[in-house]
C-alpha cells in the first residue's frame, strides 16, 4: 500500500480528505504547522485513501507516514 510521508517535521494543523476519498496529483491533502508557517501537503499521485494515519493536533516528523492510499 503506498504512503505519503511529511516532507518535514511540524504539527497537523487540520486533515482535508477522509478514508475513501479519490486524491489526485497537486491536491491538497492537509496543512502542517512548521515554524509558525502554514505549509499545504499535496498529492503526488493519484489513488484512494485507505487510512488516514494522523489526527489534527498531532506532532509528526520528517519522513513520518501520515496517509495510505490504496
Amino acid at each position: 500500500m503506498p504512503q505519503i510521508e511529511s516532507p518535514l517535521t511540524g504539527r497537523v494543523l487540520s486533515v482535508l480528505v477522509s478514508e475513501g476519498d479519490a486524491v489526485t496529483p497537486s491536491m491538497s491533502l492537509m496543512l502542517i504547522e512548521s515554524m509558525k508557517m502554514e505549509i499545504p501537503l499535496e498529492a503526488e499521485t493519484s489513488g484512494v485513501v485507505a487510512k488516514v494515519l494522523v489526527a489534527e493536533g498531532d506532532e509528526i516528523s520528517e519522513g513520518q507516514a501520515v496517509i495510505a492510499l490504496s
